[in-house]
């Protein structure tokens, strides 16, 4: 026994029902709607991230040695992804983020643009991304919706290199 930390953990998840969770530098970044910006902050609660941990982009503080980075985007087909995004994931180099995982409020071609352009950069891109419509009208994530990004966020964690 190492200092008596399997202890703590036991103690841990005894008193606070097993919810015991390494914390990871993560961020998510949005150029999306309402709603992915919402589905965003909900990530950042769910998984205790930093106070900057969610951002616009091109964030404020930009992105260093970062173990994840999720991108929200609104893209329809290739030619609707911003200038802005595109700059942005052209920079997003190893050095900058690690890994990088996309949810997508649009269709395949978008994300397979964005991940070009993220692979070109050197940024490993997470295969699996996530797509979310954010219509006009909703303006946030449903309790099936958030369940799902969850899982989502789950299986990105768990496989990351």
């Amino acid at each position: 026994m190492l200092c008596g930390f399997p202890a703590v953990v036991a103690e841990f998840e005894k008193d606070f029902g097993g919810q015991f969770q390494m914390a990871i530098k993560m961020r998510v970044l949005c150029a999306s709607k309402k709603k992915l910006q919402v589905l965003a902050n909900n990530i950042k609660v769910k998984y205790d991230l930093a106070f900057n941990a969610v951002d616009n982009i091109p964030p404020a503080y930009s992105c260093d040695k970062e173990r994840i980075v999720l991108l929200a985007i609104s893209a329809k087909g290739v030619n609707g992804i911003s200038d802005t995004v595109r700059r942005f994931c052209g920079e997003l180099t190893k050095a900058r983020a690690q890994n990088v995982a996309l949810i997508i409020d649009g269709d395949e071609a978008a994300a397979n643009a964005i991940k070009a352009i993220l692979t070109e950069a050197g940024s490993n891109v997470i295969d699996e991304v996530l797509y979310m419509k954010a219509g006009l009208f909703s303006a946030k994530p449903n309790a099936q919706e958030l369940e799902t990004a969850y899982a989502w966020v789950d299986r990105v964690i768990a496989d990351l290199k």
